[in-house]
């Protein structure tokens, strides 16, 4: 008997397709929506059932919540898998799809609030003893004296953030208390106008730091695991472009610890679902900086040396079932990368929409491509860049680095622009292959 009858994905692209597969592989019954601008997905070709949603653009279609909820009643699907951006973590849409009497695949609505606001997550992360940058331990006030002092005790340079920021927008380094009070008010009104809400605190600003992140899963009735680390260092303003997991360079005690203290953290919280805790780390230490209630677009190096099928454990959860191991059956081995390849020019980073007239992907062993590309498929311009995925695995990082190197050497897309060139230059550069770059390495690179 399937595990749910029938789950209609709430998204496009490789995710959408990386979803279905694993619903496949439980005998699952699926639904793809789309708008009138994607209907040629590999997805939509491969599903059960499909609904159009809406015109191209994301309002009208895939952030279109009654136009959503309308397909899954008319086609009596058991469940809403929301994948990650457009709704995956939107508390409201969370709401709404369980209130229809559907199962939302991801966790509940009032943790998704708790941890997407930085404040109250920060706040949760302290009491479960998950480690954190040293900051205001709240929303700053009007009390402008009150800010000086924070700021001193802290030490500069310092960042403000909006507590309901994200995607590196909301934030502002203040490397003086000169500046520090005019920095607060103009974070302020920017998220305002962009989140809502003018809500801010004050955090120490680390200089040279990696991101590294913990992936994690609960079902929601006291049993929470942890699948190791990720380094997700190389980012261009602020976005992810290349993973790798484990994370190169950190102590088996350190990584441990903290590891330990998300799941203590997700049991504490009654989380339910995949879930990623992320962090700066820098000198041996980790400062928690948010938490992704969600999978993420890089969970595939993380099954790589686990083994895990971390959507088919998603949908496991959502069915009610209880994890399907314990964390003494994890078992680690070997080492992943990802390369995010992008619709986009290499040196400008312009989108570039159009025709696929040839994509071949790679292969050989420990190759994995996560795309919905095919030979005559279109990349619409309305939506994010990301077309696909290259992961290579190997019985250590310099086997899976060779062989991402020969992954992306293989790769032809052609009729569009990707940033498969950056990616070659990046696998190659002599600081990336001793491992433990900071998250300023890339775009430092790119100023060269």
């Amino acid at each position: 008997m399937p595990i749910l009858e029938k789950v209609l994905i709430a998204n496009r692209g490789e995710i959408a397709l990386r979803i279905l597969r694993a619903c496949k592989e439980l005998d699952i019954r699926t639904i793809a929506v789309h708008s009138r601008a994607d209907r040629e997905l590999m997805h939509v070709r491969l599903a059960d059932e499909s609904v159009c949603i809406g015109p191209a653009p994301s309002k009208d279609s895939y952030l279109n919540v009654p136009a959503i909820i309308s397909a899954a009643e008319v086609t009596n699907a058991s469940a809403i898998h929301p994948g990650y951006g457009f709704l995956a973590e939107n508390a409201d849409f969370a709401d709404q799809v369980e209130k229809s009497g559907f199962v939302f695949i991801g966790p509940r609505a009032d943790t998704i609030r708790l941890m997407g606001d930085k404040v109250s997550a920060i706040q949760a992360m302290k009491a479960a003893g998950v480690p954190t940058v040293p900051g205001s331990d709240g929303p700053l006030t009007e009390d402008t004296e009150r800010s000086l002092e924070i700021a001193r005790g802290i030490g500069y340079p310092v960042i403000v953030k909006a507590a309901a920021g994200g995607g590196g927008r909301g934030m502002r380094v203040v490397h003086n208390e000169a500046a520090l009070l005019n920095s607060i008010q103009v974070t302020q009104s920017e998220a305002a106008a962009a989140f809502g809400s003018d809500v801010v605190y004050l955090e120490k600003f680390l200089q040279k730091p990696r991101h590294v992140e913990i992936q994690v899963i609960a079902d929601g009735q006291g049993n929470a695991i942890h699948l190791g680390d990720r380094d997700c260092s190389l980012q261009r303003r602020h976005q992810k472009v290349l993973e790798e997991a484990p994370a190169p360079g950190i102590p088996d005690d350190v990584r441990a610890a903290v590891a330990e203290s998300c799941v203590k953290a997700c049991i504490d919280i009654g989380y339910r679902g995949a879930g990623t805790f992320e962090f700066l780390y820098e000198d041996g230490g980790f400062y928690f900086i948010e938490m992704n209630t969600r999978v993420q677009v890089e969970h595939p190096v993380t099954e790589m040396i686990t083994g895990v099928d971390i959507v088919k454990e998603q949908l496991r959860i959502a069915a009610g079932l209880p994890l399907s191991f314990t964390q003494s059956e994890v078992r680690f081995f070997g080492h992943a990368f990802e390369c995010r390849i992008n619709a986009e020019d290499p040196k400008t980073f312009l989108p570039s929409p159009g025709k696929v007239t040839t994509f071949h992907p790679p292969g050989g062993p420990g190759i994995r491509v996560d795309s919905h590309l095919y030979d005559g498929y279109t990349v619409p311009p309305y939506y994010d860049s990301l077309i696909g995925k290259i992961i290579s695995f190997g019985e250590n990082r310099k086997v899976a680095l060779a062989r991402m190197r020969q992954a992306l050497d293989e790769l032809v897309v052609e009729g569009i622009r990707t940033n498969t060139a950056l990616h070659r230059d990046l696998v190659r550069g002599r600081a990336f292959q001793s491992g433990g770059v900071s998250i300023h390495y890339l775009e430092s690179k790119l100023e060269d």
